[in-house]
């Protein structure tokens, strides 16, 4: 999905059980007032305001007047966007929603929901001071520079240079922030992500500019990315030097987690409700994954239906191949079947994800809503070298098990959604694509397309799909095991591989990416709200016939809190969501 690197930081007490020199100083950017005469000026404010405070979140969105830039995490930085997000919900909520137009009262709620949201990561969840991933998440990776080719090459290599100078300063901000000691996830995790953006910065990245012919950029390219090579790689060190002491203290406990679901995503259910419903879905899913093998591997045990499946590899082991010839196959299908609309004629390239970020094993990089003319890129993750040779074949998955994970980054699913976001009329919608929404679409579309005819019925592909949706449903309730259940990581990986049926690597990975995102519960609850949203508005307007207009209206929206949507789309509070 696209991030939005935008706020979400509180200032608290700095932290850390041992010495350390302190961050450099920075100096704040002035941000301009929010007026509160006029809805769109203050919106607009919000924007830009934001835009301010984290430039990498605007040149993510194609805002390349923002180039170079990074953020102040220092203690004054993030106190100014707590105050920041403080002053706009306030300001927001102070506007009569009784007096503005339908679709600026929309955007009034969207807006109070995610400077909320913000907020919980910012001092509820308290990210800055507790989770590496937050850091790698927020700005330190410059592949926008390098994979888009929003300009020429000079003028980008340019700007990464400036972005490179403030990488010192930052690492000694995120070291100066870290609370120790730490969960052995975290510092797993850190360590991954701190050493791979090291190696990209002297590496890949400077292998892009290779052919820019300017001996004095070249030779400034060199100093800055080593200097930040040094930083990522120290700090990556001391993260290490931590692991003697690491904890298993990842959980942020049921009331928190509660609160996360509720001003993050506008879900306001009890946590009951919320674990039965994946429960429910999970139970659906293994249903009908027996059924699928009785036919695709009769007498075989439902493991072992699963591993036929997945060793039906790509041709030479190579998923990013067979994913570029699946992406024509799916787009045929939407075209044919008439399920959502394809509102233009881009395309996405598949390539290989950069190291320094394969926790997850695929994702797609759309181009913000300021760009033009620049393509979406669906990476695909290599196992871990470290691995042993079988988990590491494991991981690469079956074609059909890959099918649907094209679906999901590509067509239908977030590829598809971003040209729709993008073409939304409110500005608001294009920037701010939610985690349900993004994530619960994309995985809605695996489901639907089977549904919709996807290879006729064929058994293979049918457990292909039901094994995304089982690692979904097992992602839905490790997050809520981990995090309000008292589940441990280990707890967590055996329900990966015994109720989900995944295979080590994936149970490994998808074990661990749980203790430091919590809010990796959104695929599959996302999914279930569009599901239950689908449901009650087709039967109100054709039935299964309807089925298109549904999904063109719902991604019309850019990428609300599902709440907000299904209140739009069918009146009420919106809370019915399961």
């Amino acid at each position: 999905m696209r991030k939005v690197v935008f706020g979400g930081l509180a200032a608290l007490a700095l932290a850390g059980c041992s010495a350390h020199p302190p961050a450099p100083k920075d100096t704040l950017p002035t941000l301009a007032a929010m007026p509160t005469d006029s809805w769109p000026k203050f919106r607009d404010a919000f924007i830009e305001n934001g835009f301010r405070i984290a430039p990498a979140g605007a040149v993510y969105q194609g805002r390349h007047d923002f180039d170079g830039g990074l953020g102040d995490w220092s203690p004054q930085g993030l106190k100014q966007q707590g105050d920041f997000l403080r002053d706009a919900i306030a300001k927001a909520k102070g506007f009569d929603a009784a007096k503005l137009s339908k679709d600026d009262a929309f955007e009034r709620e969207y807006l109070i929901t995610v400077a909320q949201g913000q907020l919980f990561w910012l001092e509820d969840a308290d990210q800055p001071h507790r989770n590496p991933a937050w850091y790698i998440g927020q700005g330190l990776d410059p592949n926008v520079y390098i994979a888009r080719n929003y300009t020429d090459p000079a003028t980008r290599m340019r700007a990464t240079i400036d972005f490179l100078h403030k990488i010192p300063k930052a690492a000694a901000q995120i070291r100066a922030n870290l609370k120790t000691p730490m969960p052995l996830s975290y510092i797993n995790y850190g360590v991954a992500g701190f050493k791979g953006l090291a190696d990209y910065y002297t590496g890949d990245a400077k292998k892009a500019f290779a052919d820019v012919k300017s001996p004095a950029l070249q030779d400034e390219f060199d100093k800055t990315s080593k200097a930040a090579n040094k930083a990522m790689t120290d700090l990556a060190a001391w993260l290490e030097s931590q692991r003697g002491t690491a904890t298993q203290d990842f959980a942020l406990g049921a009331d928190k987690f509660s609160r996360m679901i509720k001003e993050t995503e506008g879900v306001d259910v009890p946590l009951a409700t919320l674990e039965a419903a994946g429960k429910a879905d999970l139970a659906r899913n293994q249903k009908a994954l027996g059924e699928a093998c009785a036919i695709y591997a009769p007498g075989a045990t439902i493991q072992a239906c699963m591993t036929k499946m997945g060793a039906n590899k790509p041709a030479n082991n190579d998923p990013v191949a067979e994913a570029r010839k699946q992406i024509p196959e799916l787009r045929a299908f939407v075209l044919a079947s008439g399920v959502v609309s394809i509102p233009d004629n881009e395309q996405a390239l598949v390539e290989e994800s950069p190291p320094y970020n394969r926790q997850n094993s695929a994702y797609i990089d759309p181009p913000g809503p300021y760009e033009k003319g620049i393509p979406s890129i669906y990476y695909i993750s290599p196992p871990d070298p470290s691995w042993s040779k079988a988990d590491q074949l494991a991981f690469i998955p079956g074609k059909e098990d890959l099918l649907f994970t094209s679906v999901h980054e590509v067509m239908p699913g977030h590829f598809l959604q971003f040209r729709h976001a993008n073409k939304s009329p409110s500005i608001f919608g294009r920037i701010f694509v939610g985690y349900a929404y993004a994530e619960g679409w994309a995985h809605y579309a695996e489901e639907m397309m089977w549904e919709a005819g996807l290879h006729k019925g064929n058994a293979e592909t049918h457990v292909g799909q039901l094994s995304n949706a089982l690692l979904r449903d097992c992602r839905f309730l490790s997050a809520i095991g981990l995090h309000a259940r008292g589940m441990t990581q280990e707890q967590s990986r055996q329900m990966f591989l015994k109720e989900c049926y995944q295979d080590e690597g994936n149970a490994k990975q998808q074990s661990a990416r749980g203790t430091y995102d919590p809010a990796y519960l959104n695929y599959t609850m996302g999914k279930l709200m569009i599901r239950k949203l689908r449901d009650d508005w087709t039967a109100k307007h054709g039935g299964r016939a309807s089925w298109k207009q549904f999904h063109d209206t719902f991604l019309s929206f850019g990428g609300p809190p599902i709440p907000l949507v299904r209140k739009a789309m069918l009146g009420g509070d919106g809370k019915a969501v399961f």
